[in-house]
């Protein structure tokens, strides 16, 4: 595993990001074990994330540091990433495009974000890399694959391109969009799934010996061609990556990191 900004080797495993009191994901236990009145880093062990912003300056939009984001009092903010009062879930949410809110993107994409970066890089060759999540999509944006809800990205010492990216449209289907090669923008696009829209699922995205699966619901993996990658340093993400003109709205009861 790898440092984004040094590269150097961790000593220890990255640990699982799941709700701190309960691990629904894990134990069948209800969402409602979350704390509706905890910020998300009283839910959820966020200390292996950066959280991204649709809001700063055009290309350098605002980023919150795991260190801002722990803890019951830790950071959030009503119009973005806050813990829902009713059931505690962690809520991401995006206004919409540049052009139709005047959110602000990152230097390398069109589209806003309100979005978990993972700190560190592994590689694809290691034996394990996983990222699994139970969500509900309560308002999709309008674009025709829909709001991006997890991806993988390549280092930024390989690309500014992802591997690959889960989309959630308005219809409910969820479609994975895998890239062919590191200079991007050749995405090829595969429906994994459907799920009605407000309908809480789980996703599990793979990257592990050089295989990228997917599966829904814990249902049989899908397995992706990744084309000429060749096994790029990586890190995940998990959020709500609007792809669209109009708003989108998604609720997080549980994420989890293993490698």
């Amino acid at each position: 595993m790898f440092s984004r900004s040094s590269f150097s080797p961790l000593l220890l495993l990255l640990p699982l990001v799941l709700p701190i009191s309960a691990i629904p994901a894990l134990s069948g236990l209800s969402p409602r074990s979350l704390n509706p009145s905890c910020a998300p880093g009283g839910n959820f062990n966020l200390s292996p994330w950066t959280l991204q912003l649709p809001i700063g300056s055009t290309g350098d939009p605002e980023e919150i540091s795991a260190s801002s984001l722990e803890g019951c009092s830790g950071w959030e903010n009503y119009s973005y990433f806050f813990t829902e009062s009713g059931d505690g879930a962690l809520v991401m949410k995006v206004p919409g495009s540049p052009a139709s809110s005047g959110c602000v993107t990152t230097p390398n994409s069109e589209h806003c974000r309100t979005e978990l970066a993972e700190n560190d890089s592994w590689s694809p060759n290691d034996g394990t890399n996983v990222l699994s999540v139970t969500l509900a999509v309560e308002v999709p944006d309008n674009s025709e694959y829909g709001t991006v809800i997890g991806q993988i990205h390549m280092d930024s010492s390989v690309s500014t391109k992802p591997v690959c990216e889960l989309y959630y449209n308005t219809a409910g289907t969820i479609t994975m969009g895998v890239e062919q090669t590191r200079s991007g923008g050749d995405e090829v696009f595969t429906v994994v799934g459907s799920v009605p829209v407000g309908t809480t699922f789980s996703y599990k995205i793979a990257y592990e010996s050089n295989v990228l699966t997917v599966s829904i619901n814990g249902g049989a993996a899908h397995e992706l061609s990744t084309y000429s990658l060749d096994a790029p340093l990586s890190y995940f993400k998990a959020g709500n990556y609007n792809q669209g003109s109009d708003a989108s709205d998604v609720h997080f009861f549980a994420i989890s990191i293993s490698h």
